[in-house]
């Protein structure tokens, strides 16, 4: 990035993978917006002790490849450095600021969209909801847009994430399969719905932040894309509407249909989560869940089960945190931040 210039930069946040994914391709269809991968920059490759940290001239080209590596080949695929080295150098050598680690994410993020025709990077990495603060303080100019979904409807997508690899998610790995299959507990997952609702909070009513609820977006579509058009400062276009349908945990990937589903909206209700798993979602989100209008049902569970869930979550939580290592630059910044 260059000094003192003010560009937009939108990043897409939140508590639900399959509600930032839809926004990710409604906005990717704007024709000023280009839509990166999920880069996982905060929290797997920055760390608050990164914030006034400056980066030798080898370091910030190294993150510069990294960042290529990902946004082309793809963040499940072993890493090669070398394989874009040349155009790191080449971002490197375009800026005229400090080396420090978001600058550098800066330049990468405007190198990729200009490269594809576009004027305004947008970046969707779900859990960066912890770090709207960190985001702000950094890019001033930023627009961060946060998805809120149910949380039963986030706990059964989040149950089920584990079978894309058989519904049109070929690049997923068995490793990685294991690694979502061991994440998985309803106590964990509602645990960080909540925490994500937290964090969010804080910046209610802010200027650059807009909150989008799921099931809004998905019953009210134009409604709703319009009025996260005003806020992004950019025109509506219809053809953002017409998103491919894929990438859902509960549904095998079709990519001739286009359109927004209606039926996505509530369907936690039509089975794959028992009794004993709404149980908890709803005693421990209940009260975030008001805020939101989402609906407490009633629901009597087997007393087996609810002493099952409590007594294989310790171990899940042990697993989850193993598995999940290498995924965070500093492991007790990132779980204070998704289950304070």
């Amino acid at each position: 990035m260059t000094g003192t210039e003010q560009r937009k930069i939108i990043f897409i946040v939140g508590n639900s993978r399959s509600g930032t994914t839809m926004m990710r391709r409604v906005l990717g269809n704007h024709p000023d917006v280009y839509m990166l991968e999920e880069l996982h920059f905060f929290e797997q490759l920055w760390s608050t002790n990164d914030k006034h940290r400056k980066m030798s001239r080898e370091e910030a080209e190294q993150l510069a490849s990294r960042l290529l590596f990902i946004q082309r080949d793809g963040y499940l695929t072993t890493m090669d450095l070398q394989k874009h080295a040349n155009e790191a150098k080449a971002i490197i050598d375009s800026m005229q600021v400090d080396l420090f680690p978001h600058e550098v994410l800066g330049a990468f993020l405007f190198h990729e969209t200009r490269k594809n025709g576009r004027s305004i990077p947008c970046e969707k990495t779900p859990q960066d909801v912890f770090y709207i603060a960190e985001i702000l303080e950094l890019f001033p100019d930023a627009r961060i847009v946060n998805m809120v979904r149910d949380p039963r409807g986030v706990l059964l997508s989040q149950k089920r994430k584990w079978q894309r690899r058989a519904m049109g998610a070929g690049f997923m790995t068995k490793k990685e399969q294991r690694r979502l299959r061991i994440n998985y507990h309803p106590i964990t997952i509602s645990k960080l719905w909540n925490s994500s609702i937290r964090a969010a909070a804080k910046y209610k009513g802010h200027a650059q932040v807009h909150n989008v609820n799921f099931e809004q977006l998905v019953n009210a579509s134009e409604a709703e894309v319009r009025s996260l058009c005003a806020f992004l400062g950019i025109t509506f276009n219809a053809n953002m509407l017409q998103i491919p349908q894929v990438g859902s945990s509960n549904e095998a990937d079709k990519p001739d249909a286009f359109g927004i589903k209606t039926e996505r909206a509530g369907n936690w209700e039509k089975g794959g989560l028992n009794k004993a798993e709404i149980w908890f979602c709803q005693k421990i989100c209940g009260e975030n869940m008001h805020i939101y209008n989402y609906e407490v049902k009633p629901i009597s569970a087997n007393p087996f089960m609810i002493l099952w869930y409590y007594l294989s979550f310790p171990v899940k939580i042990i697993l989850a945190i193993l598995f999940n290592l290498h995924r965070m630059k500093n492991i007790v910044e990132a779980i204070k931040r998704r289950l304070s």
